[in-house]
C-alpha cells in the first residue's frame, strides 16, 4: 500500500493511492559509478494526477556503505545548486540523508537517488531493493501498519516523519523488487516583472561610454578550457575563436595576485556565481581590464561549466550588481563556497579561510579551528584569527577540555561569560574574550574537530547563533576530514621520503665530520630552526659541542658562543626527546636574552640521544624560535633521524679508527726517510689504492749496507691487508739484516725466500727487484741487480734510448730452491734507472693496457730530466691513461746519475 501525505496539503493519486509506475524509458539515468546525468522530458505528477514537465534529471547510485549518506548529500546539493535552486537545498539534503541512511544501513542495499526538476517543484526519489519493509503509522492517518511501527516515538520511520514535516508531498511506491520513497519540495514563486530598479537620474550623472558596448561571452568547461567564444570576445580581445577554443582560460585571464577574498581563478570557476575584475591578455601582450559576471551552469547532459560575461572596465555598470540586489544568492553559505572553491590539498589555506569566514559570519572578534590528532586523543589548533601568535598553530590539548563542553564533546555549546568559567576554554585564557560558541565537527559519528567563535563582550550569542554555526560546520565537516586524511597521508609519505633520503645520504659517507654536517643539514630547517650536535668521549664520557647550524647563517656564531658557555646536556641513554632549558637560562644569566643577535632564537629546545650499539655516542639538540612548539610528529621524525644518524656516526668513527690504524701500519712498512747517496739522485713515489683503510702490498726501501754501498728494493706482495703486511715487514727487515751480513744479492734473496716459506699457510708470494749500487770516482755508478718475478727495470740512456736493465728470474715464496744470479751494469752520467710495480704497467682502460711498451714510450721523453721530474711524469701518465682512479697500489723508484743535461 502507498501513502501520500504533506505538511501543507495532502494529495491522493487518481490511481487509488498508488502513483503510476514510471515507464521503462524514464528510469533515472546514471553511468554505474554514481555520476549523474540530466535529461529533459515529461514525468507524470503522481500527487496531482496531471502530467508535470520534467526539465532536468540527475541520478546516481550509492553503495551500501556508511559514507554513502554523506556522498548522497553532496550529490543532491551539487545538483540543486547547479540548477540554480539554493532555496530548497537545505530541506532536500536533510531528507535525502535520512532516506539514504535507511536504505544503505537498515535495508542493506544500494540506494538510487534521482532528482527531477519540474516547473513548480523538485521531486527527489530514493529507491532501495528491500520491498518487504512496511510503512510506519502516524497519528490521524488511517492506514494499517506492521506492529513494529505502531509507536510514533520509536526510532523506526523517522525519515518518513521528516518527509511529512518538510515536504509539500511525499509517497512510497512498491514494485516486485524495489521500493521507492519520493517527496516534493515547492519552488519559490517566480518573480514576474521588475525585480530591482534604481530611480531616474539626470543624463549628466549616467555612466559614460565612448563607443558601442560589447559583451564578450566566454564559456569555460570543468577542466578550465574555453568551449565557447562569441564575436564580441573576438572584437574585444582580438583572439579568434579558432585560436582559443580548447585552450586553457588561464592562458588569457591575467589574475591579480590578491583580490579581496583571496581566491584564485580556478576557485571562482567552481562558484555558483562570481563578480569581479581582472585582465585579459591580447596576442600582442597588452592587457584589457574587464569586469566579469560569472555563473556556473549544468548542461542537459549534466556537465558543469562556467559562463562568463565580460565588458571593459569602463562599461562595468552594464554587469555590476548593486549592493543588496534582490538576486544575490544569499542562501549559499560562505563556508560552503570555501569548501567548494579551495583545492583539497590546500588544507592550511582552507582552514584559515574557514575561520576568517566563521568570524565574519557571526561578527565575532576571534575564531579558531581544532582538528583531532592522528590517534584522535587530542585536539590541535590548526587555524585561528584574532588570537595571539602563541595560540595560533599546533597547540595541543586534551579533547575533554578542547571542545568547551557542558556534558558532551559532541554537542554545540554557548558560553555567555567565560569569566565565570575560565577553565572551559584554556585557549582563550588571558585574551579578554568572554562570549564563546563551540560546535563539533563530526563525520559518521566520529568527532573530528571543533569550531569556535568568540567575542569580547558577554552574552553576545544565543542558541540560534549556535545552530547557525553548527549547520555550517556540518556542511564542511566531511570535506575537512577528507582534506585532513589526505594531509596525513602526505605527511606519512613525506616522512618516509625524508627518512629514505636521510639514510641514503648518511650511508654515502664514512667521514666523521661530514656525517655531523649532513645530520645538521637534514634537521634544519625540515625539523627545527637550529640544531647542535654533541659528541661524547670514550674516556671522559662527557659531551662536547661538535657542530652548530642555524637556518640564518648570521646567527650561527652567536648561537655557538652561547652553547659554549652552556653546560652540555647529560648523555641520558633513555630513548625519546626531552626538553632542555639550559640555553635560555644561560642567556638570561648573561643578560643576552633580549640582545639583537639572540632575540627570538631560544624557544622550545629538545635533546635526542644518539645511541648506537648499546652506548650513547652523542646528542642531537633541536630548537625553534621563541613562542614556537614542536609538533609530535616532528619529534617522532627527529627520533627516527637520530637513530639513523647515530649508527652512521658510529660507522664513521669505526672507519676513521681503522683508516688511522692502516695508515700508521703502512707508514711503519715504508722507510721513514731516504738516505742521501753521493753522486746519485734518488726519488720515490708511492700511492696506495682504495680509500686508505687497508694496508697495500707494494713497498720500497733504500738503505746503506756498508760504506760507499747502498741497497735498494721495490716489491709487491700478493694481496692486501694484514697477511700481505706481515710478508712486507718480513721482506723489508730481512733484506736489511741479510745485506749487512755481507751476503751477495742472490744469497740475500735465497735466504728471504726460505724465510717466507717458513711462514707456512700464512705466506704470500712476492715479486722483488733488489739491487746494490756503488758510486764510482769517474761519476758513474755500478749496479748489481736481481729481478725476481718483478717488472723489469728500464734504463734511459742519454740519447733517449730505453732498454731493459735486467732479465726475469723466479719470484719468491713459491719454490724451495732458487737459482738466482746477479746482473751488473754501469749507469753513466745523465742516465736513469726506472723501477716500478705492476700497478704502473698494468694500468687499464677497457681492453687497453699501458704495459712495458707504453712505459718505455713515456720514459723516452724524459731525457735530461731530474729523477724527481721523471717520477712525476710517469705518475701523471699513469693517472691520465684512464678516467677512473687507479685500482692497484703504485710504487715508482727512480735513480739518476747526475751529468750534463741536454738542451
Amino acid at each position: 500500500m502507498d501513502r501520500c501525505t504533506g505538511s501543507r496539503a495532502a494529495h491522493r493519486s487518481p490511481t487509488g493511492g498508488r502513483p503510476p509506475r514510471r515507464p521503462a524509458g524514464d528510469e533515472p539515468a546514471q553511468d554505474g559509478r554514481g555520476r549523474a546525468t540530466s535529461t529533459p522530458g515529461r514525468q507524470p505528477d503522481q500527487s496531482r494526477g496531471d502530467v508535470a514537465v520534467v526539465t532536468a534529471r540527475a541520478a546516481a547510485t550509492f553503495e551500501p556503505v556508511g559514507r554513502s549518506a554523506a556522498a548522497a548529500r553532496g550529490f543532491v546539493r551539487e545538483a540543486l545548486l547547479g540548477w540554480g535552486l539554493p532555496e530548497v537545498v537545505d530541506d532536500a539534503v536533510v531528507l535525502v540523508s535520512e532516506l539514504v541512511t535507511n536504505a544503505v544501513v537498515h535495508a542493506g542495499t544500494a540506494a538510487e537517488v534521482c532528482c527531477l526538476r519540474e516547473q513548480e517543484t523538485i521531486r527527489i526519489e530514493v529507491t532501495d531493493r528491500h520491498p518487504e519493509r512496511g510503512l510506519p503509522a502516524f497519528a490521524n492517518v488511517p492506514v494499517p501498519a506492521p506492529e513494529s511501527y505502531a509507536d510514533p516515538d520509536g526510532e523506526g520511520g523517522r525519515g518518513l516523519l521528516m518527509c511529512s514535516a518538510l515536504s509539500e508531498c511525499w509517497g512510497v511506491e512498491y514494485s516486485s523488487g524495489r521500493k521507492t520513497v519520493w517527496f516534493r519540495l515547492a519552488l519559490p514563486a517566480q518573480v514576474r516583472g521588475t525585480r530591482y530598479a534604481l530611480p531616474s537620474i539626470p543624463g549628466g550623472e549616467l555612466p559614460d561610454s565612448d563607443g558601442p558596448v560589447r559583451v564578450a561571452v566566454v564559456q569555460i568547461d570543468d577542466l578550465g578550457l574555453v568551449s565557447s567564444w562569441n564575436a564580441d570576445a573576438e572584437a574585444l580581445f582580438t583572439h579568434t575563436a579558432d585560436q582559443v577554443l580548447g585552450r586553457s582560460w588561464s592562458e588569457y585571464a591575467c589574475w591579480p595576485p590578491s583580490n579581496g577574498a583571496g581566491l584564485r581563478l580556478a576557485d571562482t570557476l567552481r562558484m555558483a556565481r562570481w563578480e569581479g575584475g581582472f585582465g585579459v591578455r591580447r596576442p600582442d601582450g597588452t592587457l584589457v581590464d574587464v569586469y566579469a559576471l560569472q555563473v556556473r551552469l549544468r548542461d542537459t547532459h549534466g556537465t558543469p561549466s562556467a559562463l562568463c560575461l565580460l565588458v571593459r572596465e569602463e562599461d562595468r555598470a552594464v554587469l555590476r550588481s548593486p549592493a543588496g540586489a534582490a538576486d544575490t544568492p544569499a542562501a549559499v553559505e560562505p563556508l560552503d563556497l570555501l569548501v567548494g572553491a579551495v583545492a583539497p590539498d590546500d588544507l592550511g589555506g582552507l582552514l584559515q579561510r574557514i575561520v576568517d569566514r566563521a568570524r565574519d559570519l557571526l561578527d565575532a572578534d576571534a575564531a579558531y579551528l581544532l582538528l583531532t590528532t592522528e590517534d584522535e586523543t587530542e585536539f590541535e589548533v590548526r587555524a585561528a584569527t584574532g588570537l595571539a601568535a602563541a595560540a595560533r598553530r599546533f597547540v595541543r590539548m586534551p579533547i575533554e577540555s578542547g571542545a568547551a563542553r557542558f556534558d558532551s564533546d559532541r554537542l554545540p555549546a554557548v558560553h555567555e561569560d567565560l569569566s565565570v568559567r575560565p577553565t572551559v576554554a584554556p585557549l582563550l585564557a588571558g585574551t579578554g574574550l568572554r562570549s564563546l560558541i563551540t560546535v563539533p565537527l563530526k563525520v559518521e559519528g566520529r568527532l573530528t574537530g571543533s569550531l569556535g567563535v568568540a567575542a569580547a563582550g558577554p552574552g553576545r550569542y544565543d542558541n540560534e547563533d549556535a545552530l547557525r554555526l553548527q549547520f555550517a560546520a556540518d556542511r564542511i565537516a566531511l570535506a575537512l576530514e577528507s582534506a585532513r586524511l589526505n594531509e596525513l597521508e602526505r605527511r606519512r609519505r613525506g616522512a618516509l621520503s625524508f627518512l629514505v633520503e636521510a639514510s641514503e645520504l648518511l650511508a654515502g659517507t664514512l667521514e666523521h665530520e661530514q656525517t655531523l654536517a649532513l645530520m645538521a643539514q637534514m634537521a634544519v630547517p625540515t625539523l627545527a630552526t637550529w640544531c647542535a650536535v654533541y659528541t661524547t668521549g670514550e674516556q671522559s664520557g662527557g659531551a662536547g659541542l661538535a657542530f652548530v647550524l642555524h637556518e640564518d647563517e648570521d646567527r650561527i656564531d652567536p648561537l655557538r658562543a652561547l652553547l659554549d658557555k652552556t653546560p652540555a646536556p647529560a648523555a641520558d641513554p633513555a630513548p625519546g626527546a626531552r626538553f632542555w632549558t639550559a640555553p635560555a637560562d644561560t642567556a638570561r644569566a648573561l643578560g643576552q636574552a633580549d640582545g639583537r643577535e639572540l632575540h627570538g632564537m631560544l624557544g622550545e629546545t629538545v635533546v635526542l640521544p644518539l645511541a648506537a650499539r648499546n652506548r650513547v655516542i652523542g646528542l642531537l639538540v633541536l630548537g625553534v624560535p621563541t613562542g614556537a612548539r614542536f609538533r609530535q610528529e616532528i619529534l617522532e621524525l627527529g627520533e627516527d633521524l637520530s637513530r639513523r644518524a647515530a649508527l652512521a656516526m658510529d660507522n664513521a668513527r669505526l672507519y676513521s679508527e681503522r683508516t688511522a690504524t692502516s695508515q700508521a701500519f703502512q707508514r711503519a712498512l715504508l722507510p721513514p726517510e731516504l738516505p742521501k747517496i753521493p753522486g746519485v739522485e734518488v726519488e720515490v713515489f708511492y700511492q696506495a689504492a682504495g680509500e686508505g683503510n687497508e694496508v697495500g702490498g707494494d713497498f720500497y726501501d733504500i738503505f746503506p749496507i756498508r760504506e760507499g754501498t747502498y741497497g735498494f728494493a721495490i716489491g709487491d706482495v700478493c694481496g692486501t691487508g694484514p697477511e700481505a703486511a706481515s710478508v712486507t715487514g718480513l721482506a723489508r727487515h730481512s733484506l736489511r739484516l741479510l745485506a749487512r751480513e755481507g751476503l751477495s744479492a742472490p744469497q740475500v734473496l735465497s735466504r728471504l725466500n726460505t724465510a717466507i716459506l717458513d711462514e707456512g699457510p700464512r705466506s704470500r708470494f712476492l715479486t722483488l727487484l733488489y739491487g746494490e749500487l756503488t758510486p764510482r770516482e769517474d761519476g758513474s755508478t755500478l749496479l748489481s741487480l736481481v729481478c725476481a718475478g718483478h717488472p723489469l727495470p728500464l734504463r734511459l740512456r742519454t740519447d733517449g734510448r730505453v732498454d731493459a736493465a735486467a732479465t726475469p728470474q723466479p719470484l719468491l715464496g713459491v719454490m724451495d730452491e732458487l737459482d738466482l744470479t746477479a746482473e751488473e751494469l754501469v749507469l753513466s752520467p745523465g742516465e736513469v734507472l726506472l723501477c716500478v710495480t705492476d700497478g704502473v704497467t698494468e694500468r687499464r682502460e677497457g681492453s687497453r693496457m699501458l704495459g712495458d711498451d707504453g712505459l718505455a714510450e713515456v720514459l723516452t721523453g724524459c731525457t735530461g730530466l731530474t729523477a724527481g721530474a721523471v717520477a712525476a711524469r710517469v705518475q701523471r701518465a699513469v693517472e691520465r691513461f684512464a678516467p677512473e682512479p687507479p685500482s692497484d697500489d703504485m710504487a715508482i723508484l727512480t735513480l739518476r746519475v747526475p751529468g750534463q743535461r741536454q738542451p
